[in-house]
């Protein structure tokens, strides 16, 4: 477990210093970086699913839509969601969104439990309903003080719980099906890449760029490969609790690439970082119940 613990917070790291790393990309902007990421990011993802055996679900998946086209569809559709949220998170903190980009990862947990009520009928916990409520001051808030949330905000709340719902719908809700999504977004990113200046020719007036272009994507493909480890060998809750990490670091280099909280959305952010420290005083309280139970089974 204390590798998984490790993993974990490596992740959280690794997705932090590559929130920063685009600022140090300049010239290129969010469309380029995005495009770069992903062409350099998909090799180390194909060696990793094939060192780790999950390679087997890319087959599966391709005889499945050849069995039922329309599938593909669906696949087209997952693709493009993921595609936006990756965008998103190498877009934002170039363009003045790096705190509602975060504050998006907050609520994520939060609309995954709404999400898990309305479509798979889970309960909700006395401590979830405590920290919904929370949610909903400052979502409140943030509703009377600008008429409502930063688009940038909802994309990522809001996106990732209907990528999750589709996935697992579509029954690709695995590496295979990850491997697929990115696959599928090159065409894409090749267009942001050729679309812009030629990297050698920005790299003639930044060499640096040569390096630190490459760099991106292996940060890049360190964070998924330690955040897939870190899933497989801890307990989902405390895989769950230690995720609240990336966010808290967003949001520190939001606030140091020249973002800053206005007087008024603190009673935003304040309620919404409650409800977080709800959920997680809930998941220490599973924990120790698992360990519990563990140790019960042992004796």
């Amino acid at each position: 477990m204390s590798k998984g613990v490790v993993f974990a917070v490596s992740a959280s790291f690794l997705f932090g210093v590559l929130y920063y790393f685009t600022s140090l990309l300049s010239p290129l902007n969010g469309q380029e970086i995005f495009g770069w990421r992903m062409l350099i990011s998909l090799p180390f993802m194909t060696l990793f699913i094939c060192l780790s055996g999950d390679w087997k679900w890319v087959p599966q998946i391709y005889r499945r839509v050849r069995e039922k086209p329309r599938l593909i569809f669906g696949v087209l559709l997952t693709s493009a969601l993921v595609a936006v949220q990756l965008w998103i998170f190498m877009w934002g903190p170039l363009n003045g969104h790096g705190l509602d980009v975060s504050l998006g990862y907050f609520l994520l947990p939060l609309t995954m439990v709404i999400t898990g009520r309305i479509v798979y009928g889970e309960r909700m916990s006395h401590l979830q309903k405590i920290a919904a409520v929370f949610a909903a001051i400052g979502v409140i808030n943030e509703l009377y003080r600008t008429g409502g949330f930063s688009w940038t905000t909802l994309v990522v709340a809001l996106g990732y719980p209907l990528y999750f719902v589709l996935r697992r719908r579509l029954g690709t809700d695995n590496l295979g099906g990850l491997w697929l999504d990115m696959l599928l977004i090159i065409p894409a990113a090749l267009w942001f890449v050729l679309s812009g200046e030629p990297l050698a020719d920005i790299g003639a007036q930044r060499p640096a760029l040569y390096w630190l272009v490459p760099l991106m994507g292996i940060v890049s493909a360190a964070a998924g490969y330690a955040y897939i480890l870190a899933s497989r060998l801890l307990p989902f809750s405390l895989f769950g609790l230690l995720s609240y990490a990336e966010p808290v670091l967003l949001v520190a280099v939001a606030l140091l690439l020249g973002d800053s909280l206005k007087p008024g959305q603190w009673m935003t952010y304040l309620p919404i970082w409650l409800a977080v420290v709800v959920l997680i005083i809930e998941g220490l309280k599973h924990l120790n119940r698992m360990r519990r139970a563990i140790k019960f089974a042992d004796q």
